[in-house]
């Protein structure tokens, strides 16, 4: 099989759902541009698989800034996931700069004076939670019994892990779980988007926890509801807990095939 019929939606270097006149996505330039091949016509593209194996949590960002024409490029593309009844209910807010720093010494000012408003996992799931804080404190030398690191790594959740551009996710407050599943497909391909420029990200359900101190910096109107928080920003490649990719279960514990 030729690299250009492992591709068919690519075309004379175009990706297919990005009309005339929308930006096309912009390549990653140095050891970010690995995920990218080059069919037999010439025309670049992504591989796809290898960008969706790259993805992980990124933990700490260093300070470069983002540039904006990356993320435009990126939600052209995020917009083109599924949608409940074409309703597009995925709405975000993202801050850098000054807005950002007021946002996030907002969220640790709160976070010094209480935990944050999160649903706690039922039982039979907490060992997941358990498994993974293992793995990454592991991973930055933080041991059990060590209190001050533990709570230390625990509050860069709320400064985004000191990324320089801080999501909001938001969807209206009246629409449900479908249009919820449209948002998470949204982000998904949002982060594949921006991972494949260059750039890590990190979904933090934490930020979540302090929906007033969101609203409050960012002015986001009551009516929406706000979902998770979004990370966005290069990569620290000398911190520990960046090289993670944690795994995945056995695909047999979560999908059934039924032929009778």
């Amino acid at each position: 099989m030729t690299a250009d019929e492992a591709t068919p939606r690519i075309e004379r270097g175009r990706l297919r759902g990005i009309e005339p006149g929308q930006p096309q996505p912009r390549l990653a330039a140095g050891p970010a541009a690995e995920p990218l091949v080059r069919s037999a016509g010439g025309a670049i593209v992504f591989d796809l698989e290898q960008t969706i194996r790259e993805r992980h949590t990124t933990r700490m960002f260093l300070p470069r800034p983002v540039p904006r024409e990356l993320v435009d490029d990126a939600l052209c593309l995020a917009v083109c996931a599924p949608s409940n009844s074409n309703i597009q209910p995925w709405h975000v807010v993202f801050a850098s700069g000054a807005a950002r720093d007021r946002l996030v010494a907002a969220m640790l000012d709160e976070a010094r004076r209480r935990p944050p408003e999160i649903p706690r996992l039922p039982e039979s799931f907490q060992h997941y939670r358990k498994e993974l804080g293992a793995q990454v404190y592991g991973a930055m030398g933080i041991a059990i019994e060590d209190k001050a690191g533990h709570a230390a790594a625990v509050l860069r959740n709320w400064e985004f892990f000191r990324a320089p551009l801080a999501g909001i996710v938001c969807m209206h407050r009246d629409l449900g779980p479908a249009d919820a599943l449209s948002v998470g497909m949204f982000l998904q391909t949002l982060l594949l988007a921006l991972t494949a420029r260059g750039l890590g990200t990190a979904v933090e359900v934490s930020v979540a926890g302090y929906p007033e101190i969101a609203r409050a910096q960012l002015a986001i109107p009551a009516e929406l509801s706000i979902l998770c928080g979004l990370a966005v920003g290069y990569p620290d490649p000398d911190f520990p807990a960046n090289k993670l990719h944690i795994g995945r279960e056995a695909i047999g514990k979560n999908v059934v095939f039924l032929e009778s």
